[in-house]
């Protein structure tokens, strides 16, 4: 299996650019460790999930963090973010042994970037690895095709099919029902590996690191925003549901977020009164996690949620190639408070682009041509997304 990834050039020649350490973030078992090892295979390995390195990491000792370092040039500490301070160890280690070139990974944003940026400013560059992309994904079936980006299609303004030497229509319901997470690539063991992943790693850092106070609340949020993906989300609706407090929705969701399980997206606007301005919709990194989540793997002929999914495909793809190729958009929607919407908007200070991401069919709204005349407009489809 081959696990060539964007960010490969990018990570491999950290060093040559700068001096700070390198600090990988991700979800579990989007392939941090994996693809680290590949490319620095020479660095001392410490993983701080073993009782005894985290033991000898907790004392922020200089002194004894080099009884285990020694002569070594590139240090990889991987699960960062199970220390009680990973800021203060890596502010430590940069400051007293500045020649080691350190690698890191962890599973949280919220403790590791969040809760040591002091620590952190000036000495860690951070990366963050997603699911595989859909370009990825068949490079690691082995499929031989120029690689081609979900974005390219929509700036270039083309809406044509190309021809493909591959099936994409069946590759795209295997990514719509088992997602793109690297080991969850032959079906019968994916549904079960996405289970697994749903039911016993998805909360492993969250109460390891006591974020959540009511795991079985947590859980029942998790379920209802799974099934509203690319719904706009009521924080206040979600807590007369789950009868607990708004605030506590918003903390819970902040965390999800933090921990990469889901998204917002917030709406376009040029804050006219009849443009909605603050409610987020909802998306997963992973649909397969999602599906996982909702128990539900059932083809796509039959579901009612299949546009659903696909526009959710799409728009977490496009956050995907925006993020790894350092692109200057930002995605939103668009939605008037009469109804009238667009699931997506890419913009940046020259352009503007609606599309309209549906799985068949479709076409942009006229309220928002009316709105925004100079935007450019894209329909997009399972037909011709590629």
């Amino acid at each position: 299996m081959k696990t060539n990834r964007i960010l490969d050039n990018t990570l491999s020649t950290h060093f040559t650019t700068f001096k700070q350490a390198l600090i990988l973030l991700g979800a579990r078992q989007v392939g941090k460790t994996t693809i680290l090892k590949k490319l620095f295979p020479n660095a001392l390995y410490l993983l701080v999930d073993e009782k005894p390195v985290q033991d000898i990491l907790e004392t922020y000792n200089i002194d004894t963090y080099r009884t285990i370092i020694g002569d070594t040039k590139q240090l990889f500490i991987d699960e960062l973010h199970l220390l009680s301070n990973p800021g203060r160890a890596v502010k430590i280690l940069v400051d007293q042994i500045p020649d080691i070139q350190i690698i890191v990974t962890g599973s949280s944003s919220l403790h590791i970037k969040n809760k040591t940026a002091e620590s952190m400013a000036g000495r860690a560059i951070h990366y963050q690895l997603y699911p595989l992309t859909f370009g990825e994904y068949l490079h690691q079936q082995n499929i031989d095709t120029p690689y081609t980006y979900i974005h390219q299609k929509i700036l270039q303004n083309n809406a044509k099919k190309t021809i493909k030497t591959y099936n994409a229509q069946q590759i795209l319901q295997h990514c719509l029902l088992y997602g793109l997470y690297p080991q969850a690539n032959t079906p019968p063991q994916a549904k079960t590996y996405l289970q697994n992943l749903a039911e016993q790693a998805i909360f492993k850092d969250i109460i390891e690191l006591n974020l959540i106070d009511n795991r079985a609340k947590a859980m029942e949020l998790l379920k209802l925003l799974a099934y509203q993906i690319g719904n706009l989300i009521s924080y206040s609706e979600l807590s007369r549901t789950l009868q607990i407090s708004s605030p506590t929705v918003q903390r819970y969701i902040e965390i999800f977020e933090q921990s990469f399980i889901l998204f917002r997206l917030y709406p376009y606007t040029n804050n006219a009164r009849d443009e909605i301005g603050k409610a987020p919709k909802i998306y997963f990194w992973d649909l397969g996690l999602r599906n996982a989540i909702i128990n539900n793997f059932e083809n796509i002929p039959l579901r009612i949620d299949a546009g659903a999914m696909f526009e959710n495909f799409i728009i977490s793809e496009l956050k995907k190639e925006i993020a790894y190729l350092d692109l200057d958009y930002t995605l939103h929607y668009w939605r008037l408070k009469s109804g009238s919407e667009v699931d997506l908007v890419l913009s940046n200070n020259k352009k503007i682009i609606g599309c309209e991401i549906k799985f068949h069919q479709g076409k942009i709204a006229k309220a928002f041509l009316n709105r925004y005349p100079q935007a450019q407009t894209h329909v997009i489809t399972a037909d011709n997304f590629l």
